[in-house]
């Protein structure tokens, strides 16, 4: 029988054989079968997703532009434009209908531009022949009551009510006789003569025929009154220094228009108006 110590070595050898055997059967057991590529299926091959940048930098077009293979090429789609306050107006050649509520369209700036054409002045009469008996006979009357120097004497010419003589754009609140001689530049107040000679002095110009046959018709004196001060001739201006003094024709020229009394009497005979301004 072999000695501890001579089986020593064989133990250790046949120790070391399990332990080999036993690790062997341990990684067989827990290995996993091996395919080949061509077994695996093919849901269990992911395709990793394109990381192009050209094509991810690129804006995908709007769904109504992408146009299916054979079919016609769509018009381009519908922009907005931009909001804008300013209408754009229409071809030259194409007429400009009005708006349906009737309203008209708004005139072109050149001709908004354009001044309105005015008229020829009305004609500047002298002949007294050629006023109404009526209108003529209350000339008279008006010059006839400036000689006696006495304002007493318009009293019956201004009349009252509606029919009375206008004597300022403002009215008069009380007696007009009062009013004339209140407004008359006279050294001394209460007189009322300066008033007096300019009625006389307006009266002996010539005059002119305002709206002729309308219910404002009117025999105007003087002429100035419808003739622009610019258009005067110098024979005309000497008439109109009878009248006004140099002072008030350079205040008048920055209107330019005549802006003193002047005097209306209707065909009729009714004195329409005495006042001054504008």
């Amino acid at each position: 029988m072999p000695s501890i110590a001579e089986r020593r070595p064989a133990g250790r050898a046949a120790g070391l054989l399990a332990a080999a055997l036993l690790a062997g059967a341990a990684a067989l057991f827990t290995m996993s079968p091996a395919f080949a590529l061509s077994e695996i299926p093919e849901e269990e091959v992911q395709t990793p997703p394109a990381t192009d940048d050209k094509i991810e930098s690129q804006p995908l077009p709007p769904p109504d532009a992408i146009v299916p293979p054979g079919s016609e090429t769509p018009a381009p789609a519908e922009t907005t434009p931009p909001a804008n306050d300013t209408p754009t107006p229409p071809p030259a050649d194409q007429p400009v209908e009005p708006p349906a509520d009737g309203t008209p369209p708004p005139a072109d700036d050149a001709e908004e531009a354009q001044p309105a054409p005015e008229g020829p002045p009305p004609e500047i009469i002298y002949d007294l022949s050629r006023l109404p008996a009526p209108a003529k006979r209350m000339r008279e009357l008006i010059i006839e009551a400036t000689h006696t120097g006495d304002l007493e004497k318009l009293r019956p010419l201004i009349g009252t009510g509606d029919s009375a003589t206008l004597l300022s754009f403002g009215g008069v609140d009380g007696d007009p006789i009062e009013f004339l001689r209140s407004i008359s530049g006279d050294t001394e107040p209460g007189e009322g003569q300066e008033i007096l000679a300019i009625l006389e002095e307006v009266l002996s110009a010539g005059f002119v025929h305002l709206d002729p046959g309308t219910p404002e018709e009117v025999y105007v004196w003087p002429y100035f009154h419808a003739i622009p001060l610019e258009k005067l001739t110098p024979p005309q201006r000497v008439e109109l220094f009878k009248i006004v003094t140099a002072g008030d024709y350079e205040e008048m020229r920055a209107y330019g228009v005549y802006s003193f009394y002047r005097a209306g009497i209707s065909p009729e005979g009714q004195w329409r108006f005495f006042v001054a301004g504008d």
